[in-house]
């Protein structure tokens, strides 16, 4: 069997979050969500990948390079143009647009093959997935599960006969003209063959142009009901509520990385944290090279990227920082994500940190520093609840440095 994830689209509903990286490459536990899927191929023996790439390609394929550090073997299909003024235009041909490109270059479609949206965790059982698939004859088959009614409207949605056959396929259909919940998780099975009724050089979506045309010549087409954890990042509000349920322990297989320090509290290398009035409430995460200030206040679930600075004072509740977020002194975030000079609020509502009055966060680069050299008897740091003196980079910025 071989795979293909999709990951050419701009992901414009989790801006801010793709301003500066593609959908696929948002992380989770500091891990990239795409590299989740590439491992659970990887896992059922899949090792032939194919991935059609566009809008910043370049994080992609940077990263994951020829995927031998996955034991696979990766491809890429760049969708896009040069124009006049030599821009690299990005223009992704549609998700079954994609497939055909990299049929009509090499004919990689030789046999069944998985085809994955790259942006949500899942831990399908795939071997099963794939017998019904071969039981049933069918050309293609779609990966289903049950969504609340009010959802309908985010995902293409199915209606079967009583065998699975589908009859029917509605695109993001409005609530009330919903003939299913039965949603479309964005996980295909495809025979070689259904890749021939995709017309050539020209955009062309899986979910609204290739399943109304199965649906149409009467091809055998099929979806399964099956129960699964499938964790899709379709908004911010997604993406916050899917930190909240691992570091919360309710997604299987994902462990929360660094060392335990605390009930419910992980560290990465390098960090500090002054337990001067300080107050840590699990289950948090806090990165490598972070540096958290006396009488800090951190309610989890919370995950602090690499590179973070808290100040002295502040407040963070059930919130999320990008890497080199600093947090000025007794600022108060709660349920927010945080990426760079973007902070967006639970319920998805989206400020920038100069338009917010009194600012509170910033990039913690911003800083510069003095090299300073302590007695032999101070020590600089402590990474442990026992009181010691903590020396933080508050005390160390140039004055010459305005703060930003």
């Amino acid at each position: 069997m071989k795979a293909m994830i999709l990951a050419a689209g701009r992901g414009t509903r989790v801006r801010p979050l793709t301003y500066d990286l593609p959908k696929p490459m948002i992380p989770i536990l500091g891990k990239p969500v795409m590299a989740y899927l590439i491992e659970f191929l990887a896992s059922y023996g899949v090792r032939d990948i194919m991935v059609n790439v566009s809008y910043l390609h370049h994080k992609i394929e940077e990263y994951f390079c020829n995927g031998s550090q996955f034991g696979v073997q990766i491809g890429y299909s760049f969708e896009g143009y040069i124009n006049d003024n030599g821009e690299l235009i990005p223009e992704p041909l549609g998700s079954a647009g994609g497939i055909k490109k990299i049929q009509e270059f090499a004919h990689f479609f030789d046999d069944t093959t998985i085809v994955i949206c790259g942006d949500a965790l899942i831990d399908l059982d795939l071997t099963s997935a794939l017998f019904e698939h071969k039981q049933k004859g069918a050309m293609v088959s779609v990966v289903t599960k049950k969504v609340p009614w009010e959802k309908v409207d985010s995902y293409g949605v199915v209606v079967t006969d009583l065998d699975g056959r589908i009859k029917s396929f509605q695109e993001k259909p409005k609530q009330e003209n919903a003939l299913s919940n039965f949603a479309s998780t964005g996980i295909y099975i495809f025979e070689p063959e259904v890749i021939d009724l995709i017309p050539v050089g020209t955009s062309f979506d899986i979910g609204s142009d290739l399943f109304p045309l199965l649906v149409e010549k009467g091809l055998p087409f099929y979806a399964q009901q099956r129960f699964f954890n499938w964790i899709d990042i379709g908004t911010v509000t997604d993406y916050w509520s899917v930190l909240q349920s691992v570091l919360l322990g309710e997604v299987a297989q994902m462990e929360v990385p660094g060392t335990l320090i605390a009930d419910g509290v992980w560290i990465g290398l390098n960090t500090s944290i002054d337990w001067n009035g300080t107050t840590i409430q699990g289950p948090v995460y806090i990165g490598a090279g972070c540096l958290i200030e006396s009488g800090c206040t951190i309610i989890g679930p919370t995950w602090i990227g690499h590179g973070c600075h808290i100040c002295s004072g502040s407040t963070l509740v059930r919130s999320v920082l990008f890497e080199y977020t600093r947090i000025f002194p007794e600022a108060s975030l709660e349920e927010m994500v945080i990426v760079k000079e973007y902070g967006v609020t639970r319920g998805g509502e989206m400020s920038l940190s100069s338009t917010t009055g009194k600012r509170s966060w910033c990039d913690a680069r911003h800083q510069l520093h003095k090299t300073i050299f302590l007695p032999k008897n101070k020590a600089a740091s402590t990474n442990s609840q026992n009181g010691d003196d903590t020396i933080s980079d508050a005390n160390l910025i140039d004055d010459s440095v305005s703060r930003v």
